[in-house]
């Protein structure tokens, strides 16, 4: 029975910018659904690959949602209380990309019951999920494509998609496919989001399953649904349902094209990312050939930054959206469309936890690709996708302690969550900046050089008396053996502070 779709009506832009205000205190994991975990509970086929064996471009590891559900006590230990789901619907891939039916949990996942008992047991929790929402393009299973594949030009859906020729030609890989295809894939015909009833049920999908219960979209390639108001409308019928829902897009670069309150809440701040990779990242460890043919080499590529660099390109980063939309950013160092950050670090661990410590004393949403807070490695797709090892002998166990410390930090204080954001200093390999909120400042410092840092560099003078007021007190709140007592300033910097190289810590200014 066909599915039947409302026509609505088109928005109009909003006149202020708001975000959901839970994104501020989010803590996102994202999860690839196959490879994170396995529940008993779920029937699986026969022909699976071997959960420790590497992933490969076809191959299915079995992941699904209830083994989600079975892991909750281990995220919410870990300090999450959002997460990202990579697609789940109905799909003839392992990442499900190809969507097959919009409405339908893919049963290897355990279909919608599973999704629903996911959604309830971390809700219980106070964890929100957000789901991807792959709108641009299709797969050759999904039924209006399927009907123009089997009945040619006499299919009544020939205005779903962009047809060039008949037959269709969706599997004869000697042709490229005459029709519009993402990246000229046959597997990805492009939705023709001209048409009403096309526009019509993509809103429909974004209705459904928040009303179904989830809390938001992420949307894959939106940039390449060139039409602003179909994404204004969008959010309208999304805000409809909840206005606390979040909507972030897959957008690389700059997109305040999209961040002017009428379509998005945020992007995947992969702007963010860059900058950590180009400053944390020791240069002899950087593994070059990790990123060769990835997502980085197409959206502006990767360069080294000392830390003057880095302070100016944060700088830049931070004034280029409205502070709603900096506060709503998700944050990432990495995901499904990227190598590792570890792995590009060469394994350095040092690097990765300059990062960390960052990203969570940063403004905006971080967000752990599964499995980097234990040191799981991968190069790019599909290496990057490789399944969690629930054997514990197999994590680095000191790193996800640091993890656990760096996330806990960020809920503990609300000036890293919501407070304002001061450069301090940036020379070489040292960047310290502040961060502040009502009665709270905390200092946050960087020293991704390799010497020790010995005394708390001079700030300008308009930052002095904020932050380093002649007999101010602090606390390493990253205490280390034999600095966990107060550290005194003079009035211009802080002569008995030091800082081992490669390594960070937040000082709180006491009250």
């Amino acid at each position: 029975m066909e599915r039947k779709y409302s026509p609505v009506t088109q928005a109009s832009p909003l006149t202020s910018i708001e975000t959901p205000d839970w994104v501020k205190d989010a803590i996102f994991y994202q999860i690839f659904p196959d490879r994170f975990a396995q529940s008993k509970r779920v029937y699986k086929p026969s022909n699976l690959e071997g959960w420790d064996t590497p992933p490969t471009h076809d191959g299915y590891k079995g992941g699904d949602l209830l083994g989600v559900v079975e892991n909750l006590d281990y995220l919410q230990e870990l300090g999450i209380n959002a997460i990202y789901l990579n697609p789940v619907f109905q799909s003839t891939a392992n990442h499900r990309y190809h969507t097959h039916d919009y409405f339908q949990v893919d049963p290897i996942l355990g279909g919608n019951p599973a999704f629903k008992e996911l959604l309830e047991a971390a809700h219980a929790r106070d964890i929100k999920v957000i789901i991807d929402g792959v709108f641009n393009h299709a797969s050759r299973g999904f039924y209006q494509f399927n009907h123009a594949l089997e009945n040619g030009r006499h299919s009544p859906y020939l205005d779903w998609f962009y047809y060039n020729g008949f037959p269709v030609n969706a599997y004869d890989l000697r042709h490229k496919p005459n029709y519009d295809a993402w990246w000229s894939l046959p597997a990805l015909p492009k939705f023709n989001t001209d048409t009403p009833a096309v526009r019509d049920y993509l809103w429909e999908v974004g209705r459904y399953w928040l009303e179904f219960g989830a809390d938001g979209w992420r949307l894959d390639v939106p940039n390449e649904i060139n039409d602003d108001e179909f994404w204004r409308k969008f959010r309208q019928v999304v805000k409809g349902v909840s206005p606390d829902a979040y909507i972030c897009g897959e957008i690389w670069e700059d997109a305040r094209r999209w961040l002017q309150g009428d379509q998005f809440d945020s992007v995947m701040n992969y702007l963010f990312t860059r900058a950590c990779l180009g400053f944390f990242i020791n240069p002899t460890s950087f593994n070059h050939s990790s990123i060769q043919q990835t997502s980085y080499e197409g959206h502006g590529g990767l360069r080294g930054m000392d830390a003057a660099q880095f302070g100016s390109y944060i700088k830049d980063l931070l004034a280029l959206y409205a502070p709603a939309i900096t506060q709503a950013q998700l944050n990432l160092l990495g995901s499904h469309d990227t190598p590792r950050f570890l792995t590009v670090a060469g394994d350095d661990i040092p690097a990765l936890k300059l990062a960390t410590l960052f990203q969570m004393t940063y403004p905006g949403a971080p967000c752990v690709y599964y499995g980097d807070e234990i040191g799981l490695q991968g190069s790019k797709d599909p290496d990057c996708r490789r399944s969690f090892p629930w054997s514990q002998a197999k994590w680095n166990t000191e790193l996800l302690g640091y993890f656990k410390q760096a996330i806990a930090l960020r809920k503990e204080h609300p000036a890293l969550r919501r407070g304002e954001y001061d450069t301090l200093y940036g020379q070489e390999g040292v960047y310290i900046f502040g961060r502040h909120a009502a009665n709270e400042r905390l200092i946050t410092v960087l020293n991704a050089g390799n010497t020790v840092l010995h005394g708390l560099p001079a700030f300008s003078p308009d930052d002095v008396a904020a932050y380093l007021p002649e007999g101010g007190q602090y606390l390493d709140l990253f205490a280390r053996p034999g600095t966990n007592y107060p550290i005194v300033s003079d009035g211009a910097r802080l002569a008995g502070f030091e800082l081992p190289p490669r390594s960070g810590t937040v000082l709180q200014l006491a009250k």
